[in-house]
């Protein structure tokens, strides 16, 4: 099978299509026939050695996909033709810029049915991220004051949303030129951050979800007992001890594979309540191209690999 594989750390031209063994399915596993796969700010990270998640190269980047089940193992959750999305093996590989890619049946679900693969695809990581910040952590409630940092981004775009649908009032922050998209995804209050300092602008927030690293300035805008939910800063005691020394509370997330989330996403989803944004496609044999647009920080929603 063609997959994307790197055998040193470098700039986007380290990518390269090469023919690998199709894995086989263990017992709880499928084998997914991937349709699309998107690209994430960490995927550029880890290929060019800035976050060194998965050792020394060779490998394959990627984790999101959206596809079909081709084989199931014993013992699988689903069945031969089962539409399926998720974020496998996240910390670990996955090497989900491939045509098939062996996953456990537990960390995938089933395909929003309103969705195509490529949209799909653009759901796991962003939104499983936004889910498990804002729901999970932040348990966000009817009413709360919720400020959403890079709000038009791949997380940001879908966290407007989840935010929204839990009642929450969400005050976002992007470029001006994004503020149209913001506001249909439901933001309440948009401040452009170059030319408006949120910390002067935000007060009492109940919830700040950070995915900027500005863990510091983010405290001075909350409520006393406000929560920061950083996705970025994560595993930084200091900054922890900061939240907490400011009578405010801290919660770090890693985003980690869950189907029983992605399941609750997908029936938003095909309720009308989410929908995720794909900017631009690419075909697999042009990972790199995809890897540079990502990696300008200016992409409004995502940026998908067609399989």
């Amino acid at each position: 099978m063609r997959a994307v594989i790197q055998k040193t750390f470098g700039g986007p031209e380290v990518l390269e299509v090469a023919e690998v063994d199709r894995p086989r399915p263990l017992a709880g596993e499928v084998l997914v026939r991937v349709h699309a796969s998107a690209v994430n700010p960490v995927d550029i990270a880890v290929r060019s050695g800035a976050f060194p998640l998965l050792g020394e190269p060779p490998f394959g980047v990627g984790w999101d996909i959206s596809g079909v089940v081709e084989e199931a193992g014993p013992g699988a959750r689903f069945a031969v033709g089962d539409e399926v999305y998720g974020m496998p093996f996240f910390p670990r590989a996955a090497t989900a810029y491939a045509e098939y890619v062996a996953v456990p049946s537990r960390q995938v679900a089933r395909k929003p049915a309103t969705l195509d693969h490529v949209q799909a695809a653009a759901l796991p990581l962003a939104a499983l991220t936004a889910w498990q910040g804002l729901v999970d952590a932040a348990r966000i409630k009817e009413g709360d004051r919720v400020l959403i940092q890079r709000a038009a981004g791949g997380v940001g775009h879908l966290a407007v949303q989840i935010a929204k649908e839990r009642g929450a009032h969400v005050i976002a922050t992007a470029s001006a030129p994004r503020h149209d998209f913001v506001r249909s995804l439901g933001a309440d209050e948009v401040i452009d951050y170059r030319t408006t300092d949120f910390t002067e602008a935000v007060r009492d927030a109940d919830v700040v979800f950070d995915s900027t690293a500005q863990g510091e300035r983010s405290v001075t805008v909350l409520r006393p007992g406000g929560l920061l939910v950083s996705i970025l800063e994560h595993g930084d005691a200091g900054l922890a001890a900061t939240v907490a020394a400011a009578g405010r509370r801290f919660a770090g997330v890693s985003v980690e594979p869950d189907h029983a989330s992605l399941e609750a996403i997908a029936a938003l989803v095909d309720a009308g309540r989410i929908r995720p944004y794909v900017e631009e496609t690419f075909p697999l044999a042009e990972a790199g191209k995809a890897h540079d647009l990502v990696a300008s920080g200016h992409v409004q929603g995502k940026v998908v690999l067609t399989v």
